[in-house]
């Protein structure tokens, strides 16, 4: 019910918002490398949803430079890895929604996200009640994943 009351919507984008504060719980950046970073996904579609992001406000991935595509796979890769062994995630959803007809949430930041899935993983909740359960806090989920980028 906190995040319900206390959300306001801000203005400019959330992503450049996001890597502008410092790393924390609140901003859920797990992660930043030279060129990108990677956080949690604030509205997941399952415990561990990330996404890797250009620091750079850029609409779609042709427009970014080779050594910010290059860091973005290699983000989305180690993502893959650190879910692999922190949740057991037997498989992945790995896209990229650039344009609103596409489904993007965010349309001026392209960014990449790292889905974990197992099998099962859907269940009434979500087929009947268009509700996601999740079975960790968000801010679980941001400790368990800054701890792994850290040792690794």
């Amino acid at each position: 019910m906190t995040y319900i009351e206390n959300n306001k919507k801000e203005s400019g984008c959330v992503f450049c918002n996001a890597q502008a504060r410092e790393d924390n719980a609140e901003n859920l950046i797990a992660f930043r490398g030279n060129h990108a970073y990677v956080i949690l996904n604030r509205f997941p579609y399952t415990s561990g949803h990330l996404m890797v992001i250009p620091f750079v406000h850029i609409s779609n991935l042709e427009e970014l430079n080779a050594e910010t595509r290059a860091e973005m796979m290699e983000l989305t890769s180690r993502c893959t890895t650190i879910l692999r062994e922190t949740y057991r995630t037997q498989s992945f959803n790995v896209g990229v929604n650039i344009g609103e007809a596409a489904g993007a949430g965010v349309l001026g930041h392209v960014h990449i996200h790292i889905v974990p899935r197992w099998a099962g993983d859907t269940n009434f909740m979500s087929s009947v009640g268009e509700t996601r359960v999740l079975p960790e806090a968000l801010e679980d989920t941001y400790t368990r994943i800054k701890a792994a980028f850290e040792q690794r």
